[in-house]
């Protein structure tokens, strides 16, 4: 007998019908809805399969529960899940709740995106891309300063989502007097700094580092190097107006 795990996740029963119409958005179809005598409702997507129970006193900004998805195509389900949120919300929301974030390599060996419905549920979207250590163990931070320090921040911003220690991390580097960071690497440390601070709702910060990152001089071989970033510049650009 084949197995099956199902992920059964909290909703803010007031709420119930915006996380329904959130993951309808997203091209899931609702197979089960019921409000009595609790709050219930099942979502499918292909071989996702998502069941939320209602709670009165549940509290979306203090949620913690999330899901993990393994695909074989993260950029596809990513471009697919930001276009049916745009055409339900008329914008692709990027913060607060429900929000998706970019499409980011990450040090641990997936390419993955993470995406938090309206009562705080993350979906951390996955592809293998065969990178983590040939034991399955993740490779060391990076000893030298800049590349540690977009390794740190990245690993805050969209793997434990934590934007103020991000934050931080871009800061301290952008701030250091004592050595100064190539161009790939300050073209990186501001784009990925004003994504943060958009994400925070900082748009003042977000502008500024933006305008800096489009002012970086870079040959055509480094523009290569760092065509996703420059992608996600314009892309924030335009965002911030």
């Amino acid at each position: 007998m084949a197995e099956k795990t199902i992920p059964l996740l909290p909703c803010h029963s007031p709420l119930m019908a915006d996380v329904v119409a959130f993951y309808e958005a997203l091209g899931f179809i609702t197979t089960l809805r019921q409000t009595s005598p609790y709050a219930y409702a099942v979502v499918e997507r292909d071989d996702i399969e998502l069941q939320f129970f209602g709670m009165k006193e549940y509290d979306p900004a203090a949620s913690y529960s999330g899901v993990y998805v393994l695909t074989e195509d993260v950029d596809g389900m990513h471009t697919a899940f930001r276009a049916g949120l745009k055409a339900a919300y008329g914008r692709i929301p990027s913060r607060g709740l429900p929000r998706i974030g970019p499409v980011k390599d990450m040090s641990y060996g997936v390419r993955q995106f993470l995406v938090t419905d309206p009562t705080g549920n993350s979906l951390r979207i996955g592809q293998l891309t065969g990178e983590e250590g040939a034991d399955g163990t993740i490779p060391p931070a990076p000893k030298e300063p800049f590349e540690r320090a977009l390794h740190h921040a990245v690993l805050f911003a969209d793997s434990k989502e934590d934007l103020p220690a991000a934050a931080r991390v871009v800061g301290r580097a952008l701030d250091r007097t004592d050595r100064t960071p190539a161009a790939v690497q300050l073209l990186k440390l501001l784009v990925l700094g004003g994504d943060i601070a958009q994400r925070q709702g900082d748009d003042t910060a977000a502008r500024e580092l933006l305008a800096r990152a489009g002012a970086v001089p870079l040959s055509a071989e480094e523009r290569e190097a760092v065509r996703d970033d420059l992608a996600r510049l314009a892309e924030l650009t335009d965002t911030a107006g």
